[in-house]
């Protein structure tokens, strides 16, 4: 899978509940294959928490959980609608039914 915003990502993860760094790019391997690395992770992290999407809980030990506010679900909502919008388009383009 070549997803490659390292936003859409975290916070697809973070749809199924609160999880820590190394736990969101363990999911996000397990979803793409592939883990970002440590610079992508934690500034995907800082910028969705700076615009209010994603919410620090309390530290667990060395662990700092995060999850998703009402304004990250609605926002990645859009975003994967928007994303199935194109792809199913691609798609029937090449004449390939969706999956």
């Amino acid at each position: 899978m070549q997803v490659n915003d390292s936003q859409t990502l975290v916070l697809c993860v973070l749809a199924n509940g609160p999880l820590h760094g190394y736990a969101i790019n363990a999911a996000i391997e397990e979803l793409t294959g592939e883990r970002l690395g440590a610079g992508s992770l934690y500034g995907a992290l800082a910028r969705l928490e700076a615009k209010g999407m994603i919410e620090p809980l309390a530290e667990q030990g060395r662990q700092r959980p995060v999850r998703l506010t009402a304004k990250g679900r609605a926002e990645l909502e859009q975003e994967l609608r928007a994303m199935a919008k194109v792809a199913a388009t691609g798609l029937r383009h090449l004449g390939v039914k969706p999956a």
